[in-house]
């Protein structure tokens, strides 16, 4: 068993398609009303039918109350760590402390080339993720005097600090090769994962968990301060069926187990569907929490 005793976050994954406009942020409001921790947007910004992500973000924001928002994950090699710092910090000023930061080092590089930014090679990119998370950072630590200086190989910055954000924003990278597992257990507070990408399924929790961890250590952090989240395209079923795609009741003992047995405390259902969502929220959510709670009480008894 491999629990890292986090409480529970239940999200909703939407894509950020214009057409029909504006169905992402209507989503986010039924995500919001109906009790969801996070709705978190894809980010893909050279696909041109879709609204630009931190812009819906921004609007969606305007449009809910309680919920957190989250790009899943936002492209760095489009969005620089300065500006990106300040728009997260800008955002959860202005939304009451509900922003919380999703990055990847990015992917489908042809793209990223005709938007303008440089190819990199799979460890560049990480290289550059790694400077962007230490910039980012500083940006935000307004408590320290002077600009920040970075002298790195993928980015030179010379910026006055701030502004700060209005609560602790989180940091969790979109990862899914063993290099970005270990900076995530470095430098991160989460990971973001994509339940169906994983080749291996769950077999491979087991040892995305192992290089986390290992990234941890060798930075000198406590493993279990790094959250462990996954997306997951959820299906309800009437009867049977295989993981993830069953009854209410098995799905919830499903993602008790990936949270007791694997240590992922962060469950995001990618659907475009509201009732789904709303499912989600009223039934899954409020079992699984209470089940894994019952367990880990009886645990430490």
């Amino acid at each position: 068993m491999t629990d890292y005793g986090h409480d529970l976050l239940f999200g909703s994954f939407v894509t950020p398609t214009a057409q029909p406009a504006p169905q992402a942020v209507e989503l986010a409001v039924v995500s919001d009303r109906a009790g969801l921790d996070l709705v978190t947007f894809q980010d893909h910004p050279y696909v041109p039918h879709f609204h630009d992500t931190w812009t819906l973000m921004s609007y969606a924001a305007a449009r809910t109350e309680h919920i957190h928002l989250v790009g899943n994950v936002l492209n760095l090699p489009l969005r620089p760590p300065v500006v990106l710092a300040r728009a997260v910090a800008s955002l959860d000023l202005l939304s009451g402390g509900r922003i919380e930061l999703g990055i990847g080092a990015g992917a489908f590089w042809d793209s990223i080339e005709q938007m303008g930014s440089r190819r990199l090679t799979a460890g560049e990119s990480v290289a550059a993720l790694d400077e962007a998370l230490r910039i980012i950072r500083q940006m935000w630590t307004t408590d320290q005097r002077g600009p920040v200086h970075f002298n790195g190989n993928h980015y030179k910055v010379s910026a006055q600090r701030g502004p700060a954000p209005a609560h602790d924003v989180k940091i969790w990278v979109g990862a899914l090769k063993p290099r970005m597992f270990r900076l995530v257990g470095r430098a991160a507070d989460g990971v973001l994962v994509g339940f169906d990408h994983l080749p291996g399924g769950r077999a491979d929790l087991v040892e995305l968990n192992n290089h986390i961890d290992a990234g941890a250590a060798k930075a000198g952090r406590d493993p279990k301060a790094v959250r462990r989240m996954l997306n997951i395209s959820m299906q309800f079923a009437s009867r049977g069926g295989s993981f993830l795609h069953r009854p209410v009741g098995e799905l919830v003992e499903d993602l008790a187990g990936l949270a007791l047995q694997h240590g992922f405390s962060g469950f995001i259902l990618v659907t475009d569907d509201a009732a789904s969502i709303e499912r989600f929220a009223a039934e899954v959510a409020p079992a699984t929490r209470q089940l894994v709670n019952a367990e880990r009480q009886r645990s430490a008894t």
